[in-house]
């Protein structure tokens, strides 16, 4: 058994009274972006290598039913990690000793997570499990405090103890398994009452590290939590690329954009073969992880010979918005000897922000030579790139 297989034990058992009396829902079952709070923690464990796997712990009446969750969301989502389903117990120290002893035997190490903290990063993570791989037997993130604590009795204040020595602690709380098997062992037996298991470590005399933790990962405990599911975290940028080349000759007048242009060569094309749209069309699938132009619209249908580019653009954006994206950029290339675009280039951008729906600003189109290199060079056709960025407003499939 080695210390450096860790697994993850997410409390889900609580029963989160004082939330449950606002939104009728324990708290750790309250759904953000469209999945429920442990399932967010579940994903920040997956994305550090070190863990090996994950025991979810519910409440006893409900293990069947959401053992079922379970595997649907990993049919949905999965996160490559192997995973158990444990039932809680009354209190939090007794759903944790319950979720040990569901751990395989090769686990090493146990990171000890609550469910209703489901802004944890992997980071946060990282800091706690490389601790326990440097040699220490327990580790817990911690922020300093910042606001002055006062110890209060009978509404009056009895002391002021000095900050610089204090913590807020937070999950999850690493440690080496038979350590922690064998606190909650001693716990039992001597009747102990604690609200984390570093604080059962630290009455067998063992030492807990403390390393970093985040601002953000903050607990969801009153109603006025609720807020903080709803502030907008900063979004990661989901950025689709498309190209797209056609060759000059007997065919169709060019098109760029959207845009015709005058006294252009002609291309050979099933479409209107407009490159720059086909190039835009490909990024917002990329966007979307909805195939490609050739996928949804291909020259072998007769239905779409001859068929505006724009059509395309359209449908391609209605995938990305199905898949919750809403676009922000669209930076666009042409490369060709000839025609020179530079005259068209404010169309071009007008024309495809009016087709994405955005301002101006927020559409680059860039046109440029290869030198006389290759068959752009030799004028015998012209090529298109377009890069699009999007953020993800909902998950897949939900409607604002």
């Amino acid at each position: 058994m080695s210390t450096a297989d860790a697994w993850a034990v997410i409390l889900a058992a609580g029963r989160g009274e004082r939330l449950a009396r606002t939104s009728g829902t324990r708290k750790q079952y309250l759904r953000h972006l469209g999945r429920p709070l442990f399932w967010h923690s579940a994903r920040a464990f997956s994305r550090v290598a070190a863990v090996r796997g994950l025991v979810f712990v519910f409440p006893a009446q409900d293990l069947e039913a959401m053992r079922a969750e379970v595997e649907d969301l990993f049919a949905a989502e999965d996160l490559g990690l192997p995973w158990l389903a444990a039932a809680g117990g009354e209190r939090r120290q007794d759903s944790v000793r319950l979720g040990i002893a569901a751990l395989p035997r090769e686990c090493g190490s146990v990171l000890v997570h609550d469910a209703a903290r489901p802004f944890v990063s992997a980071r946060v993570v990282l800091e706690v499990v490389r601790a326990l791989e440097a040699g220490a037997k327990a580790a817990i993130p911690a922020l300093k405090i910042k606001d002055t604590i006062k110890r209060v009795k009978n509404d009056l204040v009895c002391e002021t103890p000095g900050r610089e020595d204090l913590v807020a602690v937070q999950t999850p709380q690493g440690f080496k398994r038979d350590l922690l098997v064998r606190a909650h062992a001693l716990a039992q037996e001597q009747g102990w009452e604690v609200t984390d298991d570093a604080s059962l470590v630290e009455r067998m005399g063992e030492p807990v590290l403390v390393v970093p933790g985040e601002e953000a990962n903050v607990k969801i405990t009153t109603p006025e939590d609720l807020a903080r599911l709803n502030q907008a975290r900063p979004a990661a940028p989901c950025v689709g690329l498309g190209y797209d080349a056609h060759r000059y000759g007997p065919g169709r007048p060019l098109v760029l954009g959207g845009i015709p242009i005058p006294n252009g060569p002609r291309v050979q094309a099933h479409s209107d073969g407009d490159v720059l749209l086909h190039a835009l069309t490909d990024a917002l699938l990329g966007c979307a992880g909805a195939g490609d132009i050739g996928l949804l619209f291909p020259d072998t249908d007769p239905a779409f010979e001859a068929m505006s580019s724009s059509i395309f653009v359209k449908e391609a954006l209605a995938r990305a918005q199905e898949a919750g994206l809403k676009i922000v950029h669209a930076d666009l290339t042409v490369v060709a000897q000839t025609p020179k675009i530079a005259p068209w280039r404010e169309q071009i951008a007008e024309n495809v922000a009016g087709l994405l729906g955005l301002e101006r600003g927020q559409v680059n189109v860039k046109a440029t030579t290869e030198e006389g290199l290759g068959f752009t060079g030799e004028k015998k056709g012209l090529k298109a790139y377009a890069l699009v960025t999007a953020v993800r407003e909902r998950p897949a499939g939900d409607r604002a």
